[in-house]
């Protein structure tokens, strides 16, 4: 295709930022497309360029989660169309893709016919774990979400779900130092639509089927014994009894697992399950 000879001809890389939902990769993307020299950021549904926004539509300003995350993933051809014509038309050499999985970074490559990335940076080889479970803290209690320019861009682009600014003075926080990189950086605090809404109330039927279904795609051979769903403050905490034979994956790591259903269920959904605690009856032989 056009764009795909256009890539190849200018020898375009591609370099992506992956981490799960609310671990800091938007706060921390300036500082990562600069190590690398990147010219562009394609975060949310938005490319953005020296602090500006230059094309796409932000994934904050959707009313539903499922909304966003087609946004986020260049689900319209119009909003595809845009951004490629952009990066054409700037002839940029680097490009940094934000996504929660590699998967999802491999998918808007594709949707906007850029190559594959040629290093998947990970948010935990960049950030420390508490810097992490912070970040994770503050989105899910507070619905804060950041956006990597500065707030005259997002109040003019995005006024109706802006919060707050941060200035953030650049230390080592990367592990190679980056030259000639600015030593103040501001972003953009948001608290996008769909995070103001209230607690989404489900059956605990169909709340447990779900469970149940995300239990057979890790691993088939776990069996269920009794899943138990209780309130919480903005969503569900599951607790799962199951027995586990040789060879289950759950016998490696529970904390996978539990991860796993956390994910699943708010990808699909948009409901939050702040907790999935584990209990193994027994071990069968």
């Amino acid at each position: 295709m056009l764009w795909e000879r256009f890539w190849t001809d200018n020898k375009i890389k591609v370099y992506a930022l992956v981490g799960e939902s609310g671990t800091g990769k938007s706060f921390r993307a300036k500082l990562v497309a600069q190590k690398y020299r990147a010219d562009f950021i394609i975060d949310d549904g938005l490319l953005i360029r020296n602090n500006r926004i230059v094309a796409g539509h932000s994934a904050k300003k959707e009313k539903t989660f499922m909304a966003a995350v087609k946004v986020a993933l260049f689900d319209e051809k119009s909003q595809r169309d845009e951004v490629a014509r952009k990066l054409q038309g700037n002839k940029s050499r680097k490009i940094l893709i934000l996504g929660t999985s590699e998967k999802m970074v491999a998918k808007i490559a594709a949707r906007l016919q850029l190559p594959a990335p040629v290093k998947i940076i990970k948010i935990e080889d960049i950030a420390s774990q508490t810097d992490i479970e912070n970040a994770i803290r503050t989105r899910r209690i507070e619905g804060k979400h950041v956006i990597p320019v500065p707030s005259v861009e997002v109040k003019r682009n995005y006024p109706q779900i802006f919060y707050d600014a941060i200035r953030i003075l650049r230390q080592n926080q990367l592990p190679v130092p980056i030259t000639g990189a600015s030593s103040v950086h501001e972003k953009s605090v948001v608290r996008p639509e769909y995070s103001r809404r209230t607690k989404v109330h489900i059956s605990d039927s169909a709340l447990t089927h779900m469970a149940l279904y995300c239990a057979d795609e890790f691993d088939p051979r776990l069996r269920i014994k009794h899943i138990k769903v209780k309130d919480a403050d903005m969503g569900y905490r599951l607790i799962i009894t199951l027995d586990v034979t040789d060879g289950t994956r759950l016998g490696e790591n529970m904390q996978e697992f539990s991860q796993y259903i956390i994910k699943d269920i708010e990808w699909y959904t948009g409901i939050l399950i702040e907790e999935v605690n584990i209990i193994i009856d027994k071990i069968i032989e």
